[in-house]
């Protein structure tokens, strides 16, 4: 059914010549401005050759000989990127919303996001048999890369977390993410120890493996980056380290004096921007990634002022009736909030933004991610990592280093092929109707998505407009 919703359909123009000479492509985009990512510039009237999910050759249009290919895409005047990443989603919900999200796959795929980072949930079994079945063609849907299960204390507040408390089950946990043959460790803050969590992280790391996660209050950044993470997950954290109290407030949540919440309103009055730069270095020295998800925490910040039951993934079903379900928690924790509560939370929202900036000018590795998923009310999947890229820009980055916090650094923080628009490379890409690098919102105007060795169309952007 969603599937059908999508508007998106395969449409082929096949050529053939008076003498039924065979194509020599699958698929050719001429007259097309590529953009490189790496260099920051646009390479204009290109024909681009794609032979299943590779691109075979790039040559000039202009000096382009006689070929023949099964499809034929026009490009004047359109821009071809390398397929986007949302490098924080979620798949989760238990056995009963499983169908709803592997639907989520299509809605990736209609908004060019090619690659998702799964940061931690409870279809694990599910996940890696959809990982299987988008490589063998069998799927349609980004590639995947998943942490698993998350890593959290005992009574954790999410189901299907490996719970640790003393060594014995910090290792027995690792085991079974290698086991799983998990592609990073995910950790979680609600009820995991200060110490289980920087034990687990050092061990991780002594093990090979990348580790991403929340932070306890219980330690500080430095404790984090000291032990090896590899990238912080929103920027709570990274924000309690640059207050001039990091570690009286550190030592108050340790002491039950201060909870989460009020830590925050406390470093939040306690800020200071030359700690902040010591704590910049020091994730650059340590190659630490952070994750500011802006989007995500503007949309909840805000749900006392905006009415999202009209929104166009929900009117018309994008999204199924049980993930739409799960969001009732976080909208009615918003709307009985205490106005002392929500004003703060504005308040963060607001430095949140600064931070990403600062962060991006002192040259901290960023990545670009949604957190969309379950529980997490009106971050829709795909549409809501273009809305990301919008905000890293409204927060201060220029359009190509918010497109490189997408799938230039989210390859990077994984250890994968950087992906570029050259020979031989994988044909992830993307035609949008803009120059992204003048304007970021124009990575919205998809209008051909190509993932392993399908080529979909977007002739109607209903889905995309209709939020």
């Amino acid at each position: 059914m969603f599937k059908k919703l999508l508007l998106f359909f395969l449409t082929a123009t096949i050529l053939s010549s008076c003498n039924k000479r065979e194509p020599d492509y699958d698929v050719a985009v001429h007259n097309i401005n590529i953009v490189d990512l790496k260099t920051g510039k646009i390479i204009p009237r290109q024909s681009v050759f794609i032979n299943a999910d590779t691109i075979h050759s790039i040559v000039s249009t202009k000096d382009l000989l006689i070929s023949l290919a099964r499809k034929s895409i026009n490009g004047t005047d359109k821009y071809l990127v390398p397929g986007f990443w949302d490098n924080h989603v979620h798949f989760r919900g238990g056995d009963s919303l499983i169908a709803e999200n592997e639907h989520l796959l299509d809605l990736y795929i209609a908004n060019g996001v090619t690659t998702v980072r799964d940061a931690g949930g409870d279809l694990t079994s599910s996940v890696q048999q959809w990982q299987k079945e988008i490589a063998s063609g069998e799927n349609v849907g980004p590639t995947i890369y998943t942490s698993g299960p998350k890593i959290d204390g005992r009574r954790a507040r999410w189901p299907g977390s490996l719970e640790v408390f003393n060594d014995k089950s910090i290792n027995k946990a690792l085991d079974s993410l290698q086991a799983l043959n998990v592609d990073f460790v995910k950790l979680y803050d609600s009820t995991i120890s200060g110490e289980n969590y920087l034990k687990t992280i050092e061990n991780a790391e002594k093990r090979g493996m990348i580790t991403s996660g929340h932070m306890p209050s219980t330690v500080t950044v430095e404790e984090t980056t000291q032990a090896g993470i590899d990238a912080i997950e929103h920027l709570y954290y990274v924000l309690k380290g640059c207050s001039l109290e990091e570690v009286e407030i550190t030592n108050a949540v340790k002491d039950r004096k201060l909870s989460f919440w009020s830590s925050l309103d406390k470093v939040m009055q306690t800020y200071s921007d030359s700690i902040a730069q010591i704590e910049f270095d020091r994730l650059i020295a340590a190659d630490v990634y952070v994750v500011p998800t802006l989007y995500i925490g503007h949309t909840l910040s805000f749900l006392d002022e905006y009415d999202h039951s009209y929104d166009g993934y929900l009117t018309n079903n994008y999204i199924g009736p049980g993930i739409q379900k799960t969001y009732d928690g976080r909208i009615k924790s918003a709307l009985n909030a205490k106005p002392e509560f929500i004003k703060m939370r504005k308040k963060l929202d607001s430095m949140f933004i600064q931070l990403t900036g600062k962060l991006n000018t002192a040259g901290v590795g960023l990545l670009a991610g949604s957190d969309s998923g379950a529980y997490n009310s009106y971050i829709y999947p795909g549409f809501s990592l273009h809305l990301e890229l919008k905000a890293l820009v409204d927060a201060g980055l220029s359009p190509l280093e918010a497109l490189r916090a997408s799938s230039q650094n989210g390859a990077r923080f994984l250890k994968k092929e950087i992906p570029a628009i050259k020979a031989g490379r994988k044909a992830d890409l993307v035609i949008i109707e803009g120059n992204p690098l003048e304007d970021i919102e124009n990575t919205q105007r998809i209008y051909w998505v190509f993932k392993n060795g399908e080529s979909f169309s977007q002739k109607s952007q209903a889905l995309l407009k209709s939020n």
